[in-house]
């Protein structure tokens, strides 16, 4: 170790108070993490790039400092989706201090890396009181049993009104507009199942009827719309 000579000139004074890190809630426990191993969590943490033309959304499941369950997720842009594959790929197996310090290819991927890392260092994750934390395979619960990604996606114009084109039940096929031209429900297809359903043998027009199912008061509109050519 190298001291300046103004350094090396000074006195020795003790040092007092310093009772270490505060402890931080995870899995259950308060931890007062000194080393990259004693952090973990599960959480989930979003992330922009500089044009914000897309951004990601990005679930870590941390066991002892190392990643071992990563859930990309991306939107509005097209190339983030070839990035997010190869996140997938570099993620899982490095400590969380590695994946901090790792380019994810993707300028949203890696804000959202720096989020994450900030909320479980800190003891922000989701699992801070869960005891003993959640299993690896917890985030893939978020996508449901078609495991398909949560979107929403909504158009709208002054001079021809809101569009839905998808919810959370699926992708929108029929919007239901009432007397006053008002949308009162739509109809979807949980493109998730229908899919699911083809894979096992069914008729692919079976497999769309099974999948669709309509919201609000569909069954009492005036005239019904499709959403992204009428």
């Amino acid at each position: 170790m190298l001291y300046s000579a103004e350094v090396v000139e000074m006195c020795r004074v003790a040092q007092g108070t310093n009772h270490g890190p505060a402890p931080i809630p995870q899995e259950g426990a308060w931890t007062k993490a000194k080393e990259v191993r004693d952090i973990c969590g599960l959480t989930h943490g979003v992330g922009w790039c500089a044009p914000q033309q897309g951004a990601c959304k990005l679930t870590l499941n941390v066991k002892n400092g190392i990643i071992e369950e990563a859930l990309v997720e991306t939107i509005g842009c097209t190339g983030m989706t070839h990035s997010a594959a190869m996140a997938s790929e570099i993620l899982p197996g490095k400590t969380i201090l590695e994946a901090l310090n790792t380019d994810l290819v993707c300028d949203a991927i890696n804000v959202a890396m720096r989020e994450l890392f900030l909320q479980i260092v800190y003891g922000r994750s989701q699992s801070a009181f869960s005891e003993g934390g959640l299993p690896v395979g917890a985030g893939l619960e978020d996508l449901g049993k078609g495991l398909r990604s949560v979107i929403g996606t909504m158009y709208g114009t002054n001079a021809k009104g809101p569009r839905y084109l998808e919810m959370a039940e699926g992708y929108v096929t029929e919007i239901a507009l009432d007397k006053n031209d008002e949308i009162i429900g739509y109809k979807f297809v949980n493109l998730g199942k229908m899919m699911a359903s083809i894979t096992k043998g069914v008729d692919a027009n079976q497999a769309l009827q099974d999948a669709s199912g309509t919201y609000g008061r569909f069954a009492e509109a005036v005239k019904t719309i499709d959403p992204r050519h009428e």
